[in-house]
């Protein structure tokens, strides 16, 4: 495996276990000891999310015109203060700042990997390539969830203690994030890239009109993935799941990523057909989350929502890749990213709001709908759903 690969693989891993030991018990921390409503819950994975609208854009920018590793190490850093500052917030507030800063913290970490790995990938691997860093992501984001388990069953730790754990866990992806970094010194040394004519622009928003299905889908998936991750745990434990249940859950789910993931640079191949069955597949994982009431059932759930969360990414990446001049990756990376923002930040307040007036069951019943409004929109627009290659 390719150097840069490996660490940019060891980077997402640690990512991920950090998300995965923290990730799904905050909400549970936010309902039950700082005492947020589920209003409150939707603030806060909005708060997080938001920035992911509009960071994004600057550092596509930015990852046209600087070492790209750089910026990743940017992201560790932030992300490290970040989630360690969390063991000591005692309001609402106090988590909506923090969840904020975590936000900007993934906008400069997922962006350059993506970049990094374009920029070292033929055309031919880079959809394989793309997967496993997701995948490594996803394993990490697995395994998280089992070790906060661990640590919350078999010792007298609390929430609090787990946050600090946490941070400071963040600090071995920072070492590998500097080691990407220098790295990427001596690639730019070898390469000589006019810079000189590039602008700071935010034309690349309005290169993703171009994509109308692929945004719909990527909307859809990012704001049913937003309130899983900020408000799926609290209704988890409002059906009577235990922490542990839920960090299982949460562990099935990351398996159910991670096989995805490992098939994606296969079924590239058929990639309209693929994406309309990952939509579907999601839709039905919502739909079975507002009818289940057994952990059986939500295991079903988390499984079905796995395949769609994983496979989507990656290929409609792909597609706006194949489409878009070399010279515009880093942008249009960003602007893709800052579309995956806008979804993040609808689907927690969106969901918050109808769950506090209307019952925990109805966001998820309602996203069901909507994907399969998405699935019927996908096998008509079939033809604007393949990657098209193209001359830069």
């Amino acid at each position: 495996m390719n150097k840069i690969f490996m660490l940019i693989g060891i980077t997402s891993m640690v990512i991920g276990i950090s998300y995965g030991l923290h990730g799904p018990i905050l909400p549970v921390f936010a309902k039950n000891v700082v005492n947020a409503s589920y209003h409150d819950l939707g603030i806060i994975g909005l708060a997080n999310f938001i920035p992911y609208m509009f960071i994004p854009l600057l550092v596509g920018i930015l990852l046209d015109r600087f070492n790209n590793g750089y910026l990743l190490v940017t992201g560790t850093v932030i992300s490290t203060v970040s989630i360690y500052l969390l063991s000591v917030a005692q309001t609402v507030p106090e988590v909506i700042v923090l969840r904020i800063m975590v936000g900007v913290a993934h906008a400069f970490f997922w962006p350059p990997c993506e970049s990094i790995i374009s920029n070292h990938s033929s055309k031919r691997d880079r959809v394989r390539n793309i997967s496993w860093f997701t995948m490594f992501f996803a394993i990490g984001f697995m395994i998280g969830p089992m070790i906060g388990s661990v640590l919350l069953e078999s010792t007298d730790i609390t929430y609090r203690v787990l946050f600090q754990y946490t941070g400071l866990l963040v600090v071995v992806a920072m070492v590998a994030a500097l080691m990407i970094s220098r790295k990427e010194v001596k690639r730019e040394a070898k390469t000589e890239i006019k810079k000189s004519g590039q602008k700071f622009s935010f034309a690349s928003v309005g290169e993703m009109k171009r994509f109308p299905h692929v945004i719909t889908l990527i909307v859809f998936c990012t704001a049913a993935l937003g309130i899983v991750l900020s408000i799926y745990p609290a209704f988890l434990n409002d059906k009577g799941m235990t922490d542990t249940d839920i960090l299982v859950l949460f562990f099935i789910l990351g398996i159910s990523r991670v096989v995805s993931l490992g098939l994606a640079g296969r079924v590239a191949r058929r990639t309209s057909l693929t994406l309309i069955i990952a939509t579907f597949t999601l839709a039905l994982g919502l739909g079975v989350s507002a009818v289940a009431d057994s952990f059986a059932g939500f295991v079903v759930a988390v499984v079905l929502m796995g395949f769609g969360f994983s496979v989507i990414f990656p290929l409609t990446l792909e597609i706006i890749l194949t489409k878009t001049p070399s010279r515009m990756t880093g942008r249009i990376i960003g602007a893709y990213e800052a579309v995956f923002g806008a979804g993040w930040a609808v689907g927690p307040i969106i969901a918050g709001s109808l769950t506090q007036s209307f019952g925990g069951e109805v966001p998820y019943m309602v996203l069901f709908v909507i994907g399969i409004a998405a699935t019927v929109m996908a096998i008509l627009s079939r033809r604007s759903l393949e990657p098209q290659w193209i001359r830069s």
